[in-house]
């Protein structure tokens, strides 16, 4: 029987995850999933495609604050939810988001990135749409790169370790939600589909960049895995790993919640 066996929350891009039993869906996705994002001086937001360091900056959550790491620097704790401020437009990807600057934030991650950077807040009157082309009317989603989750099968990505001259960990693909008890890339057809009390619309698969090729421990660079995805996962000029979904009610997912795509 296919069933959840772990959920992980981003609440700052490009930043680790933290790794958890349950979680709450709201409107955007999981409740605090990048609601957190830096961005440039410009206000064009950056990630560990260019900046692999980041990938060093550990994120935990303590009662009702966000806590943040990184070598050398003293921790940075940070409100869940940071509303008022001043405001400026930022950029992700297509999108013009209007976003809430935190002033100590900002100061800590110019200070790890070696460069003037901004530390910003997607505000609850932000509504940022999902691609209309691929979503409904009200489909919302956070700083994410597109859509409100990424689903990923443990049997996909044992297939791609058996191919693989070093296997590489689950979280090198940053998915939400990981699922056990399936064959390699079931996620593949992953078109409507349901976790527990929660239904699914599965819009495209996702296709992957250089952050796969990051060591999530250290930030280093490689060619794998993303080399030897490319043998056997691409379709045109893309690579597929996972699929991307947008759920149709909120409420909660937990670990062990069964996978049903009869719906």
């Amino acid at each position: 029987m296919a069933v959840v066996s772990a959920l992980y929350v981003y609440p700052v891009k490009s930043c680790r995850g933290i790794r958890v039993t349950e979680w709450q869906v709201v409107e955007r996705g999981f409740v605090y999933d990048r609601r957190w994002m830096i961005v440039d001086k410009s206000g064009q937001f950056v990630t560990m495609r260019e900046l692999p360091e980041l990938t060093r900056v550990t994120t935990r959550l303590s009662g009702e604050r966000l806590q943040l790491d990184a070598p050398g620097l003293a921790t940075l704790e940070l409100p869940l939810a940071y509303e008022t401020g001043e405001e400026r437009p930022v950029q992700v990807w297509g999108d013009a988001v209007q976003a809430v600057v935190h002033p100590g934030g900002s100061a800590w991650f110019s200070s790890h990135l070696g460069a003037p950077h901004s530390l910003v807040y997607m505000p609850e009157s932000e509504r940022r749409q999902v691609n209309p082309a691929r979503a409904r009317s009200g489909d919302i989603v956070s700083f994410a790169d597109a859509y409100p989750f990424l689903v990923i099968s443990e049997a996909s990505l044992a297939d791609l370790n058996a191919r693989l001259p070093s296997p590489v960990t689950m979280d090198r693909f940053r998915p939400n939600i990981v699922v056990s008890g399936t064959a390699p890339f079931a996620e593949d057809d992953y078109s409507h589909v349901r976790m527990g009390e929660i239904s699914f619309r599965g819009p495209k698969r996702c296709e992957r960049c250089v952050i796969t090729s990051i060591d999530p421990e250290t930030g280093a660079v490689s060619n794998e895995p993303q080399r030897t995805l490319a043998t056997y996962r691409r379709e045109g000029s893309k690579v597929w790993f996972g699929m991307n979904l947008i759920h149709d009610s909120t409420g909660t997912l937990r670990v062990g919640d069964a996978v049903n795509t009869d719906v």
